[in-house]
C-alpha cells in the first residue's frame, strides 16, 4: 500500500509542475503523518508558497483516492540542506557539494565530495573524491543513499 500511496503521490506532485523528491509515511495507524519533499524544475528554491500550493491541491486528490485514513496529516516542504541525492540529473546539479554516499563500491557510508557523472543513461557513474583526495568512480545504481550533507565553515 505504501508503494502505490507513494506512486499517486508522485503523480499529484508531477502534475502540478513539481518533482518529489522524497516521501516518507510515519506517524500512528490512527494518524498516518505523510512527509512530501518537493523540488522545483528550474531549479530555483522552493518557496512557502509553493509548499502552500502543492499542499492544497494535494489534499483533495488523496482524499478522493483514499489510500490512507481520513485523520492523516499531511506536510509539504522542500527538501532541505541535506537532500537526497536520487537521479543522475541530481549529482550533476550538486557537483562540487558534499554528500554522505552508501555503496558498497565504497566500503559503505562514506562522505565524499561529488565531481560529476559520467557515462550514459544505462550507465551512469558518479565520480566523487573522498575526503583524502582520492577519485572514485561509483555506478549510480550500485547507491544505496545519498544526501547532500551541510558543511559549516
Amino acid at each position: 500500500m505504501n508503494r502505490a500511496l507513494e506512486e499517486f503521490v508522485k503523480q499529484q506532485v508531477t502534475a502540478l509542475g513539481f518533482d518529489l523528491i522524497e516521501f516518507r509515511k510515519g506517524g500512528s495507524a490512527r494518524t498516518p503523518l505523510l512527509d512530501v519533499r518537493i523540488d522545483r524544475r528550474d531549479g530555483t528554491k522552493v518557496t512557502v508558497g509553493d509548499c502552500a500550493t502543492v499542499s492544497k491541491l494535494l489534499q483533495p486528490q488523496l482524499d478522493e483516492a483514499a489510500l490512507v485514513s481520513q485523520n492523516y496529516v499531511l506536510e509539504v516542504s522542500s527538501p532541505g540542506a541535506e537532500r537526497l541525492l536520487r537521479h543522475a540529473a541530481d549529482w550533476r546539479r550538486f557537483a562540487g557539494r558534499r554528500a554522505q554516499v552508501q555503496s558498497e563500491v565504497l566500503g559503505g557510508r562514506v562522505a565524499v565530495d561529488i565531481v560529476g557523472v559520467e557515462g550514459d543513461e544505462e550507465n551512469e557513474i558518479g565520480v566523487v573524491r573522498d575526503l583524502r583526495g582520492q577519485e572514485h568512480r561509483v555506478p549510480l545504481h550500485s547507491v544505496r543513499e545519498a544526501r547532500l550533507v551541510l558543511v559549516w565553515k
